[in-house]
């Protein structure tokens, strides 16, 4: 599940540096204030669907593509960076990519990726990489069923959230994909759980943006190293959640604690 959907669904996380990585990792870097979250772009016609997505949402452009194939077999290159040695988790899944550790002052694990796979253990290691891992990834299958992402993750925007230039940050991702019943159905459940029901029946393009303010940051008292204290520090704050329905706003807020 996308981090945002779990926030949606789960405002509360018990726990979330333990518990919920998935969800915790994604707000080591914020202190308290307001600050652009990932955006995202869905455009329809008659015969495709379109997504367009800032970094953070390249996993859930990738799930729902996948979602949609019908092959047997495809064939994936990119990168995957990680916070952690996960070689066993590779070889678990059945890749045999060589994961190395970097040597510049960010310490992270990147492995080269060029691997052909199935729907299921692409759908398995989207999941199991959300924890710890960027999956940077791209296939073409066919001009209406392809996903392409950059190899490079962006530096965090420093804009203000009313300075944002949301059509500047969707060029990071994009996944293509036919338009059928099924496959509008699988974007709209997975991208705007909270937003279908208010969607009129014919649009063109929906711009997903959210943001978030930080308003308190609890410590762990049991944690004298101050980079690990901020690591595991819990935010607390609100997501403000909007789309852009054919020029229409909706617009939505969260309480969250990640």
């Amino acid at each position: 599940m996308h981090f945002l959907k779990k926030i949606i669904e789960s405002p509360n996380l018990e726990d979330p540096a333990k518990q919920h990585i998935d969800v915790h990792r994604h707000f080591y870097r914020y202190s308290k204030g307001e600050f652009i979250g990932p955006a995202l772009k869905i455009s329809k016609s008659n015969t495709r669907i379109t997504l367009k997505g800032a970094h953070e949402y390249e996993d859930l452009i990738l799930e729902v593509v996948v979602n949609t194939l019908s092959e047997e077999e495809v064939e994936i290159k990119g990168i995957l960076i990680s916070g952690n040695d996960i070689s066993d988790l590779i070889k678990n899944l059945g890749f045999d990519w060589i994961l190395k550790k970097s040597t510049g002052q960010t310490k992270n694990y990147k492995a080269n990726i060029l691997s052909t796979t199935n729907k299921e253990t692409l759908l398995e290691s989207i999941e199991a990489f959300r924890k710890t891992s960027y999956y940077l990834i791209s296939f073409n299958i066919n001009p209406t069923c392809k996903v392409a992402t950059k190899k490079r993750i962006p530096q965090p925007s420093k804009k203000k959230v009313e300075e944002d230039v949301v059509n500047k940050r969707i060029q990071f991702c994009s996944g293509v994909m036919n338009n059928t019943e099924h496959n509008l159905r699988t974007v709209l459940d997975l991208v705007l759980p909270d937003f279908k029901s208010e969607l009129p029946e014919k649009w063109k393009n929906i711009i997903i943006t959210n943001n978030y303010r930080i308003t308190d940051i609890i410590l762990p008292e049991d944690v004298d190293n101050w980079g690990l204290k901020r690591i595991l520090a819990i935010r607390k704050g609100k997501l403000f959640r909007s789309i852009d329905v054919d020029k229409e706003i909706i617009e939505k807020q969260y309480n969250f604690v990640a």
